[in-house]
């Protein structure tokens, strides 16, 4: 026979939805943007851990992936996204063109894992043979960056001879396939498929040895940092530790590892790559975070030797006098103690 529920029990069940749905609304969506980068970042988006620590904040996560920097940036200056992945040269370009950000955390250190690579058949054996070939790279990337390093200052190539088409990362790949471009400079999942049919002629641990060394970083809207500290303080915590995790262990992290196939699942590419990429980057904690190396001081030299490059590139029209106002340690200050 089928019971009723008294109007007491009804009322209490009633103010217990409502209660729910308060909590449910009062939940702040803030958008953050990623790009296809591995490592302990994408695969703690994966396993939910950055999620729970915007949720202690009162915020729930609306993970966006965007194509390149160029579109963060643009997206972060339009105010629609507030948090976003941004290599070290297009951080540099925004913050020169006045978007009000801070750098808060180093997502890696490049190195190996942003390359040159020729097509098998291309002609291209060295840097030298660049001349008058088609190179494909994302525009204000750090790519872009050192690859105009490399022809400028290591390999004796003037940027005017060769033509450098600008490309995002799937672009490359469709243009690859097609036969319509020589050689590329890009990062994985791209990189590791091009090296499929390609040769690395040069990378960015060599072009950085003579230069500075690029990275990823997350950058926030300053006037968003200040408005959230809470969730800030949560979510850099949470990156931390996910960071801890990878650094403790790297050998765990195999093809058939539960972080490779979370990366996978977020940025597409195949878990022998990705495992692959990992190991051409170095992923610092948060005591390297605030050394000198990094947010202590380094990230702000790279960034102006960035904007100085940048300038005679002509990609902007001036570098600032001092990047520090762009870097803030505070949050990764308070993740190491």
């Amino acid at each position: 026979m089928m019971t009723t529920l008294s109007g007491r029990r009804l009322a209490a069940l009633g103010m217990t939805a409502v209660l729910l749905s308060g909590t449910a609304a009062s939940a702040e969506t803030v958008v953050v943007g990623y790009q296809q980068i591995v490592g302990p970042f994408v695969a703690a988006i994966a396993d939910g851990r950055l999620d729970a620590a915007a949720k202690k904040a009162g915020v729930e996560i609306d993970w966006r992936q965007f194509s390149s920097g160029g579109d963060i940036s643009t997206a972060l200056a339009s105010g629609n996204v507030p948090v976003g992945v941004i290599g070290s040269t297009g951080i540099a370009a925004a913050a020169t063109r006045g978007v009000d950000f801070q750098l808060f955390w180093i997502l890696d250190n490049i190195g190996k894992s942003e390359a040159l690579v020729a097509r098998n058949g291309s002609g291209i054996e060295k840097p030298a043979d660049l001349v008058g070939k088609k190179v494909a790279v994302p525009f204000v990337s750090t790519s872009h960056f050192h690859l105009l390093v490399g022809m400028e200052k290591v390999w004796g190539i003037d940027p005017k001879q060769v033509q450098i088409l600008n490309m995002k990362p799937p672009q490359i790949m469709a243009a690859w396939q097609r036969g319509d471009i020589d050689a590329a400079y890009v990062w994985p999942p791209a990189l590791t498929q091009l090296l499929a049919d390609g040769t690395v002629i040069s990378d960015s641990e060599q072009v950085g040895a003579a230069s500075v060394p690029t990275f990823d970083g997350l950058v926030v809207a300053s006037d968003f940092a200040e408005s959230h500290k809470d969730f800030m303080t949560e979510f850099t915590r949470a990156l931390a530790a996910a960071y801890a995790d990878y650094n403790a262990d790297k050998a765990a992290w195999t093809a058939e590892s539960e972080p490779v196939k979370g990366i996978v699942k977020m940025i597409g590419g195949d878990p022998a790559g990705t495992v692959q990429a990992l190991n051409m980057l170095s992923f610092p904690d948060a005591a390297a975070q605030v050394s000198d190396s990094w947010l202590g001081g380094g990230a702000t030299r790279a960034l102006g030797e960035s904007a100085a490059f940048l300038v005679q590139q002509k990609q902007i029209d001036k570098a600032l006098p001092d990047y520090a106002p762009y870097v803030n340690a505070s949050f990764a200050q308070a993740a190491a103690e």
